[in-house]
């Protein structure tokens, strides 16, 4: 049976100064394929930041949103991903993702970027 590498380059979203705390893991993953690769994200911000958005840019294309995770809540998948990919969020502070039964178009570079709660309601005040 042929194994093959798959190479996943992660990076988390350091825009100046506003992302620097944010902390993604590994920075590079190899793994085989139909096997499952696991990335972790963290932020070291305020607690008022309980969302985690998962982008991922295949070579060539354009980043595209996987999934978005709230504390508390449950993952909100793009495009029915949810049999491709599996988020958590078990805390404010911490996430993964998980790319499920890996193939060669699964490479790419993924993203975590962390968010504020907003509350759309207005304030009548």
């Amino acid at each position: 049976m042929l194994q093959v590498f798959i190479v996943f380059l992660l990076s988390s979203l350091r825009i100046q100064v506003c992302c620097q705390d944010v902390i993604q893991e590994p920075t590079i993953r190899w793994s085989f394929k139909s096997k499952s690769a696991e990335m972790k994200c963290s932020h070291k911000k305020d607690i008022s930041h309980t969302q985690i958005y998962w982008y991922r840019q295949r070579p060539g294309e354009t980043m595209t949103l996987i999934v978005f995770t709230a504390f508390p809540g449950q993952p909100d998948y793009r495009d029915s991903l949810q049999t491709k990919y599996s988020a958590v969020k078990d805390s404010i502070e911490n996430g993964a993702l998980t790319v499920k039964d890996l193939q060669a178009d699964d490479s790419g570079v993924y993203f975590c970027a962390v968010s504020k709660h907003r509350d759309g309601r207005r304030s009548n005040s």
